[in-house]
């Protein structure tokens, strides 16, 4: 959706909530207690009762907006912004799009709407063949560039947070290989997720979540890697000197020098809690890269629908 077209579809407050009303009866409503799925309207009240038990549910309720008083024109607004701006758009310049006074309670809005990007996309796992990495990302932190225990030794800092990055991929052009800045491969899905350090016992786990049991894995000779194969098919370990290791797994390497740059160039001063929001953000455009017209439709799926607030997704 252009943003032409948009502006004339959602030109004021009543036309938004016109379509988030009919979005949720064109997606089905369920009642919370009895599960029925027969309702009718209640004009005076402004919410559904369940013709079985006669439990009322609000536009809003079991929703993304459930609980949140701002108008239904920042939601729908908030949500095109995010899916059709391809960089990404920082907490500050919605605030101004919108016309708002507090900029928390619009940062707010957008990391409910990141959970609800990552919820979507923990529905499905990565399968065929998938690149696995390890990565790291400067975030806020406690730790100044000078601080004596703001460096250690080994992989990363301590004022730098870890991430796992996985990629599957499927063969390309054969053609290809070896080739300056060409891909023999090409990129289907992407995954990162935030990691406490680089114990064996942190990737297995993130393995096991987001990586199908018939994929084939290929990583570095990293030692903290060796136990992946009992999660997969097949893994392939294989040590190269790190300037080769892009050559290995060029789409991590890809990915994670595109979302460094827009981190850099969008936002700033991310704290480490709500880091995982935003790597949701990134993945969740790239892997719905050719949807075009249809992601923000797929994200109104996402905010209507459950479980976008389950307490067990790790977001």
């Amino acid at each position: 959706m252009r943003f032409i077209e948009f502006t004339k579809r959602f030109g004021d407050e009543e036309a938004c909530k016109s379509y988030f009303k009919e979005f949720r009866i064109k997606r089905g409503l369920s009642c919370p207690k009895c599960s029925g799925t027969n309702f009718h309207w209640l004009e005076n009240y402004d919410r559904w009762q369940c013709r079985s038990c006669q439990k009322q549910i609000t536009l809003r309720s079991g929703t993304l907006l459930e609980s949140s008083n701002l108008p239904y024109h920042y939601w729908i607004y908030a949500i095109f912004l995010m899916t059709n701006t391809k960089k990404g758009i920082s907490a500050m310049e919605m605030q101004r799009q919108l016309g708002h006074k507090r900029y928390d309670t619009i940062w707010a809005m957008m990391h409910k709407i990141r959970k609800a990007m990552g919820n979507r996309d923990e529905k499905y796992q990565l399968e065929k063949i998938v690149e696995f990495d390890d990565g790291f990302v400067k975030a806020s932190s406690d730790y100044k560039e000078d601080d004596r225990y703001g460096k250690r030794r080994g992989r990363g800092t301590l004022n730098k947070t870890p991430i796992v990055m996985m990629a599957s991929t499927v063969e390309g052009d054969p053609k290809l290989k070896g080739k300056a800045n060409k891909k023999s491969t090409r990129l289907r899905y992407i995954k990162m997720q935030v990691i406490e350090d680089q114990s064996s016992e942190s990737f297995e786990n993130a393995a096991k979540k987001h990586i199908s049991p018939s994929a084939e894995l290929f990583t570095d000779g990293f030692k903290s890697y060796s136990k992946l194969k009992n999660y997969v098919k097949k893994h392939v370990a294989q040590k190269v000197p790190p300037k080769e290791a892009e050559r290995l797994l060029p789409w991590v390497h890809t990915t994670i020098a595109n979302l460094k740059r827009e981190l850099l160039g969008i936002h700033h001063n991310i704290k480490d809690d709500y880091l995982q929001n935003y790597l949701n953000e990134f993945c969740y455009k790239v892997n719905r890269r050719y949807f075009e017209g249809q992601l923000f439709d797929r994200m109104m799926i996402a905010a209507v629908e459950k479980p976008w607030y389950d307490s067990n997704t790790n977001t």
